[in-house]
């Protein structure tokens, strides 16, 4: 019995305790991070600016910092079938430590396995979104919207950014962006301060939702206000 009583003293104690934190106005609220998977094409033709984002991730990273925060896995593909996915990571270092042990090989692109992966991935943890970089598409775009769609409906837009000019990729990736509410923009393959700010800006979005692209859009213009305005279109 008497047991018993220190448990339930021992627990009134820990509960009271709780309640005065709470009622403390300097109490800090952990803020979760917001969770955001980058895709990258690592077939050959990529490996010029496979590895530019490479050295773009730290910046990225910084850019969320300054909202919140950021949960970012990496995946890639490449060959006929080599699909990849790393740990999630809070921070710069690991993050492109993984991505520099990644080299480019010849093969077919394989983006429908990354929304699937993306839309297994909202079983387990709240998605802020999908960035997928690449410079082509050889896939069934049928398939490709419906998945992009599925996405759309959970709240998970994919931010398709395209490396070139090719018209065929830039069909499909308008209408993942579109389907699954997100946006999808060109960059130049020697512009690394295109696909710098483009990232920076999806970072900030996933960090801190719309609000915070917004105020990075109002106050710097240039990718951050157009994805923003992208994104307050839907």
């Amino acid at each position: 019995m008497s047991k018993n009583r220190f448990i339930s003293t021992s627990s009134t104690a820990e509960v009271e305790r709780f309640l005065q934190k709470a009622r403390d106005p300097g109490t800090a609220v952990a803020r979760p991070l917001g969770r955001l998977l980058i895709a990258l094409d690592a077939t050959a033709s990529r490996q010029p600016t496979w590895d530019r984002a490479c050295q773009l991730q730290a910046d990225m990273f910084a850019q969320a910092a300054s909202v919140g925060g950021l949960l970012v896995r990496f995946l890639w593909y490449r060959g006929i079938h080599d699909f990849g996915a790393s740990a999630w990571h809070g921070e710069a270092a690991p993050l492109v430590a993984e991505m520099a042990r990644v080299q480019c090989a010849g093969g077919l692109t394989q983006i429908g396995r990354v929304l699937h992966h993306t839309l297994q991935e909202t079983r387990n943890h709240r998605i802020r979104g999908l960035v997928f970089v690449g410079d082509c598409m050889e896939e069934d775009p049928t398939s490709l919207s419906a998945m992009a769609g599925e996405l759309g409906v959970l709240k998970v837009p994919v931010f398709v950014f395209q490396e070139g000019h090719d018209p065929g990729a830039a069909r499909a990736f308008a209408d993942i962006a579109r389907l699954s509410g997100g946006a999808h923009c060109r960059f130049d393959q020697g512009s690394a301060g295109q696909l710098r700010e483009l990232l920076g800006a999806v970072a900030v979005y996933a960090a801190g939702g719309l609000q915070a692209l917004t105020k990075l859009g109002q106050r710097e213009g240039g990718a951050a206000r157009r994805l923003a305005h992208q994104l307050g279109e839907r």
